[in-house]
Parts: C-alpha cells; structure tokens; sequence
C-alpha cells in the first residue's frame, strides 16, 4: 500500500493535521472543561496533542548530541521501543505535561492549535526527509518522526471524538491505516506480540491493557 514512502508518510501528516485542527475547532466552549481522556479534561488532552507540532519544531532545531541522544534510531518503531525503556513514560509525569500544555493555549485554544498546526506543517514541507529530529530517546530522520506524530495526532483526534461526541473526519482515515501498520511494527518486538495476534483476530479473554505505546 505504499504507506511509510516518504510522499505518503508527508500526505498522512498533512491529513492528521487537518483532521485534529479539524475537530478541535468544533469543539463548543463549554465543552473545554468536561472529561476528555483518564485525568485529563478535553482542554488537557488537546494540549497533549498539540504536542506533536511542538515537539517537531523543536526537535528539528536542536544541535545532534544536544537535548537528546546522539544515536540515530532506524525508524519510527524503534523509537516508540526506546521510549518504553525509559522513566520518561511515567504516567504523572505525562498528564501533568498535558495540563501544562493545555492551559499554555490560552483563551482561544481552537485558535492557537490552528496557528500552530499551520506553522509546523508548512515547516515540514520546507525540510528534506533526512533532516535529523534530536528526541531524548535517540535521533530520527524526519520521514520517520513524522510518522510518531502521525500516530499521536490520530489517535488523541480520536479520542477527542468519542469525548465530545463530534464525528470523526474523513481526512483521519489515511492516517488511520498507517498508525495501525506502525503500531503492529512496534507490537511485533513486544512479549505481548501473540496477545495482540490474538486481540486484532476476534479471541476473547485477553490481558487488560494490552498497548504498544
């Protein structure tokens, strides 16, 4: 299907984009403080969300060996795998960030999250695929650091959804194909690999909390 080419890798992030910027604006001012995801409020999981165009623009403009490891990880999957042999994964730690985020996007977060998303964007379209992404778990070309955001971007759109109730765009469902194909990349190098063969082929009686991120 040709979906982790670098020109289709570009196209789903542009999707992603569109899509969560999409959801985001529809979201009604009274909705901003009800329940999004876990902890989090819909403002908090938004917030988290945005991240993935933060983190892009400042990833790009850190100096290899500053701010992250200097080792260039192979691709999106190994990077998902470095996270999880870390602490920088500890739950607190991640839905503090998303309320910190969130309160960061002020009082027209609908219209911040726009000006964000079209900044970043049109920066990835101004850099080659072998740009380098200096994350704290290692360095990623662009191509395949823009397919974790593709990730991260799909599913929080998705969640956001189901919290609000707002329909699901169109756009999301190219990013959609290529978030399950990464997801299986990285569930495939997991213990859990044959609970998730299991999972995705209709067994029931399966562990709780089976994720790959």
């Amino acid at each position: 299907m040709g979906e982790t080419t670098s020109a289709a890798v570009r196209d789903r992030f542009d999707q992603a984009a569109d899509a969560f910027t999409k959801v985001v604006s529809q979201i009604g001012p009274n909705a901003w403080d009800g329940p999004g995801l876990g902890e989090w409020t819909v403002r908090d999981l938004v917030g988290h969300a945005s991240r993935s165009f933060v983190t892009v623009e400042t990833y790009l403009a850190a100096p290899a060996g500053q701010g992250g490891e200097p080792r260039l990880l192979p691709d999106a999957a190994a990077y998902y795998l470095a996270i999880r042999e870390t602490t920088y994964a500890d739950a607190a730690a991640i839905t503090q960030r998303g309320r910190d985020a969130g309160a960061a996007l002020g009082d027209d977060p609908a219209g911040a999250v726009t000006a964000l998303a079209t900044r970043v964007t049109q920066l990835v379209r101004e850099r080659g695929d072998d740009d380098i992404a200096v994350t704290p778990f290692g360095s990623l070309r662009l191509a395949e650091y823009l397919r974790t955001r593709i990730l991260e971007l799909t599913v929080h759109t998705l969640d956001m959804c189901r919290a609000t109730g707002i329909p699901r765009p169109a756009e999301l469902d190219g990013p959609v194909r290529g978030t399950l194909l990464l997801c299986a990349e990285v569930g495939a190098a997991l213990p859990i690999a044959a609970d998730l063969l299991l999972l995705l082929t209709g067994r029931a009686d399966l562990p709780a909390g089976l994720s790959v991120v």
